[in-house]
């Protein structure tokens, strides 16, 4: 044990000498040429003002150029450090430009019957529309009491019609769109039909797209202004009704203008068009561009499963399907998947349970970058100025009651003329830029620098190079310190103390 301990002890000192040796064979100044290095450096480097300070023999003038050049340092110091603590506040301006094209993409418009449910049907099945209520929960969160008589008759209802299906009761019970609710269509002069309509489903049930990003009406611009859709609706109040307790009190049609890539968003953004008006609808193109964290809150990584374009509406839905779906073991009909579709029972007794704990615990959010649906990075809107006037004139009621073949009552209380056109042929961009780019923040620091230090890059790399070569110097003396201490207090084992204290070995 003894022996291999002192074998230990012999390599760590071969180690130490071999060290040393190689140290010491590096060739280290003298402290003269260590005082001339640092005269040369002082009356050489483009860094200005240093040379001042050397090369004058008066004290006054050394204590003067002294106090500038430490003056100029400190400046240059606060003035950079407030640079760098603006560029990382991440800031922004918004700029605002308007481009006039020759062509311009038509949006998509989302139309719906305000009285959802065909008549007869709502008469037999009294509680669809409480039941529809609890099923679009999924797009608008609504409370819905447990103690309600809506809510006891659905338990009974739920009970005796196990396999009732309220996505084929509202295919076919509700709002449909053929030639005897679209009464005439016209899209630039070109005559257009139900056939060229998208069926959706909303909270308001049955709605119809015009200008589909699947349709092939998408793939034509416009090129004429104050000219564009123009449709003439008959809502038929006789054959489809509502609920008034549940808010459904109007008559008329409920529309929403978006891209034709987007999915349409009703709830509190549609567009009202009551009976016996003409509602002129004059629209803009507006794009908007966010930056990305963390000068914005947008995402540019976020990509949808189900949608082609990133929405917040679209990622909302999809988040709320991903939950329920966990949660359930089914995906309602209005979200996206393709999971198995919820029945009613699921609905009443799970989804709508899972919906309410998805907004207590914020599973769903959206708007900042963190949250689960942040702003989309680039996005297409189009805001509309309304206009109403009461529609048909006395004279058109004339000829509109006996081209239909209806008494002038009924036309006034189901007809709705919608007119959708670009007011002028250009559209506005809206983008959010980096206020101080790294090329702007190093053309600032620069210019601080050579304003109060005459200072370069290449006057960093002097620095950097002068002071690198000192610091080599001390580590190397500092190293050489350590083992000369190190030696000192570990003699060899095997050399032996005289009588006069000197060591033999």
């Amino acid at each position: 044990m003894e022996h291999t301990e002192k074998s230990k002890a012999h390599v760590g000192e071969g180690l130490l000498q071999k060290i040393r040796l190689y140290l010491s064979e590096k060739s280290l100044p003298s402290p003269s040429d260590r005082e001339k290095l640092d005269h040369d450096f002082a009356t050489s480097t483009s860094f200005h003002g240093v040379h001042n300070v050397v090369r004058n023999r008066s004290r006054i003038r050394k204590v003067v150029w002294l106090a500038v050049v430490l003056g100029s340092v400190l400046l240059l110091v606060w003035q950079i450090y407030g640079r760098l603590i603006h560029y990382f506040t991440w800031p922004t301006t918004t700029s605002v430009e308007v481009q006039y094209v020759e062509n311009i993409e038509f949006p998509a418009v989302t139309f719906c019957n305000l009285n959802r449910f065909q008549t007869e049907a709502a008469t037999k099945f009294g509680i669809i529309f409480f039941l529809w209520h609890i099923v679009s929960k999924v797009l608008h969160l609504q409370e819905i009491s447990t103690n309600s008589t809506g809510s006891k008759e659905a338990i009974d209802f739920l009970a005796s019609h196990q396999n009732f299906s309220i996505t084929e009761f509202v295919k076919k019970k509700g709002f449909y769109l053929n030639r005897s609710t679209l009464l005439e269509c016209d899209f630039f002069g070109k005559p257009c039909g139900p056939e060229d309509f998208v069926h959706v489903f909303t909270e308001y049930g049955n709605c119809f797209t015009f200008n589909h990003g699947d349709n092939l009406q998408a793939k034509g611009k416009v090129g004429v202004s104050g000219r564009g859709l123009s449709l003439l609706f008959n809502i038929n109040q006789e054959e489809f009704t509502d609920d008034p307790t549940l808010g459904f009190v109007d008559a008329g049609i409920v529309f929403a203008i978006h891209s034709p890539v987007k999915v349409p968003q009703l709830d509190g953004l549609g567009l009202l068009s009551p009976v016996g008006t003409h509602a002129r609808v004059t629209i803009r193109q507006v794009k908007t561009v966010h930056q990305e964290y963390p000068w914005g809150e947008c995402n540019p990584h976020i990509q949808l499963q189900n949608f082609r374009t990133y929405s917040t509406c679209g990622c909302l839905k999809e988040c709320k399907a991903r939950h329920i779906e966990q949660l359930c073991g089914c995906v309602p009909f209005l979200l996206p998947g393709n999971g198995v579709e919820c029945d009613l029972q699921k609905f009443y007794n799970c989804v709508s349970p899972v919906l309410d704990h998805i907004e207590v615990k914020g599973l769903c959010t959206k708007g900042t970058h963190n949250s689960s649906c942040p702003v989309p990075c680039e996005e297409t809107e189009y805001p509309a100025t309304v206009s109403y006037s009461m529609f048909p004139s006395h004279q058109a009621l004339k000829h509109l009651s006996r081209k239909l073949n209806r008494s002038w009552d009924y036309i006034r209380e189901n007809l709705v003329n919608i007119e959708i056109n670009y007011g002028d042929l250009n559209y506005k961009i809206t983008q959010q830029q980096k206020a101080v780019s790294v090329s702007e923040l190093l053309a600032d620091v620069g210019g601080q620098l050579g304003l109060f230090c005459g200072a370069s890059v290449i006057t960093i790399i002097e620095i950097t190079e002068y002071i690198f070569t000192n610091v080599y110097w001390l580590c190397i003396l500092f190293l050489l310190k350590i083992l000369d201490m190190t030696q000192g207090t570990s003699p060899p084992q095997n050399c032996l103390g005289n009588k006069n204290g000197i060591e033999e070995c």
